[in-house]
């Protein structure tokens, strides 16, 4: 072989082994890539577990606390049921009491009467349950009276003001029972 021929060789030689060398580079360059974009979809995976255990945790929490706050309303209105049965029995011994009495015998009886009533409404009263002021000459107030009548207002009798009070209210807490039945001057 001549020397040209073996300069020739030798050229081709080395280009094939620069080819070799880039295609070996690149074959590394593309496993590393796909190691990086494994890596990155293993971050991204990683991200999102996170995520959805935080928003567990904070789903638990509002729970949580959702349900503390029903339980406290229920202890804070347990009473409400029992309150409305009784009010009716509590009207009925105020007109009791409303009657007149001639004979020792009467007074006796209404005395008895006036110790249930005033002890029934001792166990209202620590229980949260408590009577809607309404007197006459007070503010109607919408919320708490139920006007069941009206009558013209007078210079004694102002517009928006109870007249009469046919039934007592009560609340518990704030909220109302039975809202008082009043007569309005309008």
């Amino acid at each position: 072989m001549s020397k040209k021929d073996q300069e020739f060789k030798a050229e081709v030689e080395e280009l094939e082994d620069l080819v070799a060398g880039e295609n070996a580079e690149a074959t590394e360059s593309a496993e590393v890539s796909d190691e990086l974009s494994e890596l990155e979809k293993v971050t991204a995976e990683k991200a999102a577990l996170e995520d959805q255990y935080l928003r567990a945790q904070a789903e638990i929490a509002n729970i949580t606390k959702r349900n503390r706050s029903e339980r406290e309303i229920l202890q804070k209105y347990r009473s409400q049921d029992l309150a409305k049965k009784l009010l009716s029995s509590i009207d009925n011994l105020e007109r009791a009491l409303a009657t007149e009495v001639t004979d020792d015998q009467g007074a006796s009886l209404k005395k008895g009467v006036e110790m249930v009533l005033e002890s029934l409404l001792n166990a209202l009263k620590e229980e949260g349950i408590e009577e809607i002021p309404a007197a006459k000459g007070t503010a109607y107030d919408p919320n708490v009276h139920h006007g069941v009548q009206t009558v013209p207002a007078s210079e004694e009798l102002h517009a928006d003001t109870i007249v009469e009070v046919f039934q007592k209210g009560y609340k518990l807490h704030d909220r109302v029972l039975r809202p008082a039945m009043v007569i309005v001057a309008q």
